[in-house]
C-alpha cells in the first residue's frame, strides 16, 4: 500500500536562490519534501539555495524544474493558489487552517495535492490561479501586504503540520505524572510549618486565607513527585539557614554584651 504524500510546494518563477533555500528549510521543519520550481529566474541548481537551507537539503536535492505551471501540477488532484491580492476569479477563498483541513482529508484518500506560490516581485498571475481549485490567503494587515516567500510557505506548512499531526510533539509527551494528593499535602504542611516558625502568618486571623492562597498557587503547578521532593528540600535548606542566622545574631549579641562589661 502506497503511503499518501504530503502536499507539494510549487514556486512559480522564484527570483532569489536564498529564498528558495529558505523555503526548503521551512518545508523540512514541518515534514514537506516535494519542491517544484517553475522557471526559476536564475536557473537551477543555484549554490546559494543550499547555503540558505541550513542543512535542509533534501527538498533541494529532489527539486524538479518545469517550464509551465500546467506541467508542474499535471499529476495533482487538488491545487490551492496562495495570494494576498483579490482577483476577479470566482474561486473559494480559504484561510490556511481551512485549507489544511481539506488537504489532510484529500491526502488521507490518497490524492496528490499542492500549494502554489508566486514569485517575490508580483505573486501569481491570474492565469495561474485559474488552474487551481481555491485561493488560500492570510489575514495580514492591509496596510502592508508584502510577505516574504519563505514566510508564506512556513505559515502554510505549519498549519498543515498542526492539522495532520494533532497534539503536542512526542518529545514533549513524556513528562512525569503529577504527584498524588498525599505528597502535595505533605509539601503544604511542611511549607506552612516553616512559614509559621518564621512568623509569616500575620496577623493570625488571616492565616486560613493565606494558607488557602498558598495551596492554590502550588497546586496549579501540578508538581511531579521529584519536584515535590526538590521543593521540600528547598524549604528545609531555607529553614536551616534561618537557624544559622539566628545563631550568628545570638553570638554577635553575646559578644557585644561582653565588650560592654
Amino acid at each position: 500500500m502506497t503511503v499518501p504524500s504530503p502536499p507539494c510546494i510549487i514556486l512559480d518563477r522564484p527570483q532569489l536562490a536564498a529564498n528558495i533555500g529558505a523555503v526548503a528549510r521551512a518545508m523540512a521543519n514541518f515534514g514537506l519534501a516535494d519542491l517544484r520550481l517553475v522557471n526559476p529566474r536564475d536557473g537551477w541548481p543555484q549554490e546559494r539555495a543550499w547555503a540558505s537551507a541550513s542543512g535542509a537539503e533534501w527538498p533541494l536535492n529532489a527539486a524538479r524544474v518545469y517550464d509551465r505551471v500546467e506541467d508542474a501540477i499535471a499529476d495533482l488532484h487538488l491545487v490551492y493558489a496562495t495570494t494576498a491580492r483579490p482577483r476577479e476569479l470566482q474561486l473559494p477563498v480559504l484561510t490556511p487552517r481551512e485549507a489544511s483541513a481539506v488537504l489532510v482529508s484529500e491526502v488521507a484518500e490518497g490524492r496528490a495535492t499542492g500549494l502554489l506560490f508566486g514569485g517575490e516581485r508580483a505573486g501569481l498571475e491570474t492565469a495561474d490561479i485559474a488552474l487551481c481549485q481555491a485561493v488560500v490567503t492570510l489575514p495580514i494587515d492591509p496596510r502592508f501586504r508584502s510577505l516574504n516567500l519563505a514566510q508564506a510557505v512556513i505559515i502554510l506548512a505549519y498549519e498543515w503540520r498542526m492539522t495532520h499531526e494533532a497534539g503536542t510533539p512526542a518529545i514533549f509527551r513524556d513528562a512525569p505524572p503529577p504527584a498524588e494528593a498525599a505528597a502535595m499535602l505533605g509539601l503544604y504542611e511542611h511549607f506552612e510549618r516553616e512559614l509559621d516558625e518564621a512568623g509569616f502568618f500575620h496577623p493570625p486571623e488571616k492565616k486560613p486565607s493565606m494558607v488557602q492562597n498558598l495551596r492554590s498557587a502550588l497546586g496549579r503547578a501540578r508538581f511531579s513527585d521529584q519536584e515535590v521532593r526538590t521543593f521540600r528540600g528547598v524549604v528545609t535548606a531555607l529553614s536551616r539557614g534561618r537557624g544559622r542566622v539566628l545563631d550568628k545574631l545570638a553570638r554577635q549579641k553575646a559578644q557585644a554584651s561582653g565588650e560592654e562589661e
